[in-house]
């Protein structure tokens, strides 16, 4: 019980110079008051209120528009990201109704009891080749004049002569 007392019975001393700060900036705070109270009560007139309620209107007016103006590009946005959606997805069905319909047809019909029956047309006969050789891929290549001419190096000045002079 003693610690009790002894620790209640200390005092918190608040330095001087804050005491006065907090003061002062008081005296500024009420004067100021003071003064708004005084121009309220004299310069407050009928016009005046009429005035600053225009004012506000105007403010909240001009608020409320770029709000709309905003939530209506917002919208329009969402709309044109719905049509092309939209769009996509009729292209989709479409191809969809596109492969359906090749896929019911007589040549597909064929060509998959071909592939996977190994079924064929009466009087028809299987003939099975080799893979080709690098020398057969290679036999029948056309080089073009183009591509004889880029394969040859030309100096940096006849580069530049063909650049600027493509003609001759």
């Amino acid at each position: 019980m003693r610690l009790i007392h002894a620790v209640s019975l200390v005092r918190i001393q608040v330095p001087r110079p804050f005491l006065l700060c907090y003061n002062v900036s008081m005296t500024k705070i009420v004067s100021r008051l003071r003064r708004l109270r005084y121009r309220l009560k004299h310069d407050l007139s009928i016009e005046n209120i009429v005035l600053i309620v225009a004012v506000v209107m105007c403010l909240v007016w001009t608020y409320q528009s770029v709000v709309a103006m905003e939530r209506n590009w917002v919208l329009t946005d969402r709309l044109n990201t719905e049509r092309r959606e939209l769009q996509l997805l009729d292209i989709e069905v479409e191809m969809a109704e596109l492969e359906n319909e090749y896929y019911r047809s007589d040549e597909y019909q064929e060509l998959l009891a071909r592939k996977s029956a190994n079924k064929q047309l009466p009087g028809e006969h299987m003939v099975y080749l080799p893979e080709n050789s690098e020398e057969a891929k290679n036999k029948h290549v056309v080089v073009s004049e183009t591509e004889k001419q880029e394969k040859k190096e030309y100096s940096n000045f006849e580069k530049w002569l063909r650049y600027l002079f493509p003609n001759k």
